[in-house]
């Protein structure tokens, strides 16, 4: 567990934009086809029974390279610079809550970095993960569908940055992998699956294992 130093669920940071956003076309498409599609498959009709998807949170964890009780300052640097590139914000520092002797973290470390994205970024964020982000990754072959919490919230791991074309690899100080929490509101995990697959989000196509025995 580990505590934060900044507000909660902060939106603001970053530089400012020098030129009007581009529209989230995500946010418009769940609002229409995949809202459409939901209606129909579950037959809920009311969309303030719809999931919602609520906010995105990425964290990097740093604990790994304390050197006593602080992170080197090329590799605050580096994460730092990455999620401000990628989610267009800047990003709060977690601290230790307690020891815990196994890992050599004592209370009050620098463990990682974290930001939380909603509204317009949340979901221009979430188009360039699908998009331009997953389809990079290495040997892809499709996302893990069995990472839903009993809330329909969605959990995935990146092993590096350079998935993200807007980190240039040969420019950076070091590699490092990030946890993508993409948290709904309202929703069990079919809801959610069925949310995420119909805005493009790449399961893992589930084989069948008949053949097998």
């Amino acid at each position: 567990m580990a505590k934060t130093k900044g507000k909660k669920g902060d939106d603001h940071g970053g530089p400012a934009d020098t030129s009007p956003p581009a529209p989230p076309r995500l946010r418009d498409k769940y609002r229409g086809e995949v809202a459409a599609a939901f209606a129909e498959k579950f037959g809920e009709k009311n969309r303030m029974a719809h999931p919602r998807l609520e906010k995105i949170v990425v964290n990097v964890n740093l604990g790994r390279f304390l050197e006593g009780n602080k992170l080197p300052a090329v590799k605050k640097d580096t994460t730092i610079e990455t999620l401000r590139k990628i989610s267009g914000q800047k990003p709060v520092i977690t601290y230790a809550k307690k020891s815990v002797s196994n890992f050599k973290v004592r209370e009050g470390a620098e463990t990682a970095y974290m930001v939380t994205v909603r509204r317009d970024r949340m979901w221009q964020f979430l188009d360039r993960l699908i998009n331009l982000a997953i389809p990079r990754i290495k040997d892809f072959r499709g996302m893990s569908s069995s990472a839903f919490d009993k809330n329909g919230n969605y959990s995935m791991g990146l092993s590096e940055q350079g998935v993200f074309p807007e980190i240039n690899m040969a420019e950076v100080d070091f590699t490092h992998g990030m946890n993508i929490n993409v948290v709904f509101r309202n929703s069990n995990p079919e809801k959610s699956r069925f949310v995420l697959e119909q805005m493009g989000f790449p399961f893992r196509k589930e084989e069948a294992r008949k053949d097998k025995k």
